[in-house]
């Protein structure tokens, strides 16, 4: 047997699997989706409804191409089975040491995480494109560096009054009350574990 010849032919052969291999490897698009979480909830519950989490992270897959998304919360150990949950859903949370007021009422701001955590994205993963859900106008100097920077696909708001901080920059918008109809929890369905209350307590 000639060694080249069979050298040459182990060669094409291992040519022909990495080929393989790559045509069956989903190619990685660094879309990532930036969720404040109690701004979130809080913006759906004042609309009346109950978003599907599930139903959700799904939708922003089919409609943004999103690989990843972060669920900014704050860290209330009694939620943990509603973290689970989530964790099932496909998110990937972030969690904010609480801390509480003169009333006990939870107290968790995000935003610095949030930010934080999509620059980080954008200088060492190579972000392609992102997705932020949020009606809060402190991230109005995120937005325009992500915008200036040409990644950023759209802002979800959870409120129709989002802040005109946001608005006046003329980026696409989504108001999710507009997609109630898809994104809604039915009654018949089975909901997260305590939802009524856990995703209160948890998302603010």
């Amino acid at each position: 047997m000639n060694p080249v010849r069979n050298l040459n032919g182990q060669i094409n052969n291992m040519e022909l699997q990495k080929l393989k291999i790559s045509n069956g490897v989903k190619k990685q698009e660094n879309n990532f989706a930036y969720i404040d979480g109690a701004n979130l909830h809080k913006g759906i519950k004042s609309l009346g409804w109950q978003l599907d989490y599930r139903v959700f992270r799904r939708w922003l897959e089919q409609k943004y191409n999103i690989e990843e998304v972060y669920l900014f919360i704050g860290l209330v150990p009694k939620h943990k089975d509603l973290y689970t949950f989530l964790q099932k859903c496909g998110y990937i949370l972030v969690y904010k040491e609480v801390t509480y007021d003169g009333d006990g009422k939870v107290k968790g701001n995000c935003d610095a995480d949030l930010v934080l955590n999509v620059m980080r994205d954008f200088y060492e993963r190579n972000l392609k494109e992102a997705v932020l859900v949020t009606s809060d106008g402190d991230y109005s100097s995120l937005v325009t560096f992500l915008k200036e920077k040409g990644v950023f696909r759209a802002l979800l708001s959870p409120s129709n009054s989002c802040s005109f901080l946001l608005r006046k920059l003329n980026i696409p918008i989504v108001y999710l009350n507009v997609l109630q109809g898809k994104l809604a929890t039915r009654v018949q369905k089975e909901k997260a574990p305590g939802a009524d209350e856990s995703a209160q307590g948890s998302l603010s």
